[in-house]
C-alpha cells in the first residue's frame, strides 16, 4: 500500500465533514481543525518536494561542474608536459630551438588560463554543493513538519469518534510542532 498524504487528508476531511452533520460544536472546531491541518500539511509537503529536487538537482550541478574542473585540471598538466618537452628542445639548440622556446611560452600562457577556468568550475563546485546541502537540510526539517500536520490530522479524526477533548488539543500540539518544524527549516 502506497502512502498518499494527500489521500488520506482527503478521507481524513470526508470523517469531519460527515461528524459535522451533528451540529456539534465540539465536533465543528474539531472539523474546522482538520480542514487547516490539511491544508498546512499539503503545503509543507510540496514545499519538501521541492527542497529535496533542488538538493539532488544541486548536487547533479556539483558533479557536472567537478568534471569540467577535472577536464581543465587534465588540460592543464598535459600543457606543462608540453611546456617542458618544448624547453628541453629549446634547451638542446637544435635548428628549431626558438620555434620551441616560443612554443614553451606559448604552453605557460595557456596553462594560466587553463588553470582561472578550473579554478572557477571548482568554486561553482562548492556554491553548488552548499546549495545542495541547504536543500537538504530543509527537506530534513520539512519531512519533519509534515509528519506531525498528518499525525494532528489522525489524532483530530480520533477525538470526532471518541468525542475526547483531549486528542483535540494533542492534535493542536502537533499542528503547532509541525508549524515550528516548518518554521526551522526556514530560519536555520
Amino acid at each position: 500500500m502506497t502512502h498518499d498524504p494527500a489521500l488520506e487528508a482527503h478521507e481524513h476531511r470526508e470523517h469531519a465533514e460527515h461528524a459535522a452533520h451533528e451540529h456539534d460544536p465540539f465536533i465543528a472546531r474539531v472539523s474546522i481543525t482538520i480542514a487547516v491541518l490539511a491544508v498546512l500539511a499539503a503545503s509543507v509537503g510540496s514545499l519538501e518536494t521541492i527542497e529535496a529536487g533542488g538538493a539532488i538537482t544541486a548536487a547533479s550541478e556539483a558533479v557536472l561542474k567537478q568534471d569540467q574542473a577535472t577536464d581543465s585540471w587534465n588540460e592543464y598538466q598535459a600543457d606543462s608536459l608540453k611546456k617542458h618537452i618544448y624547453g628541453l628542445a629549446a634547451d638542446a639548440h637544435g635548428p628549431k630551438a626558438d620555434e620551441y622556446a616560443k612554443t614553451s611560452k606559448e604552453q605557460v600562457e595557456k596553462q594560466a588560463e587553463i588553470k582561472r577556468h578550473a579554478v572557477e568550475d571548482e568554486a561553482e563546485r562548492d556554491k553548488l554543493m552548499a546549495a545542495s546541502r541547504l536543500h537538504e537540510h530543509r527537506h530534513h526539517w520539512l519531512t519533519g513538519a509534515a509528519t506531525m500536520l498528518e499525525i494532528g490530522i489522525a489524532i483530530c479524526t480520533v477525538a470526532i469518534i471518541t468525542r475526547r477533548r483531549h486528542f483535540w488539543i494533542g492534535s493542536l500540539a502537533l499542528g503547532a510542532a509541525g508549524v515550528a518544524l516548518f518554521a526551522a527549516a526556514y530560519l536555520t
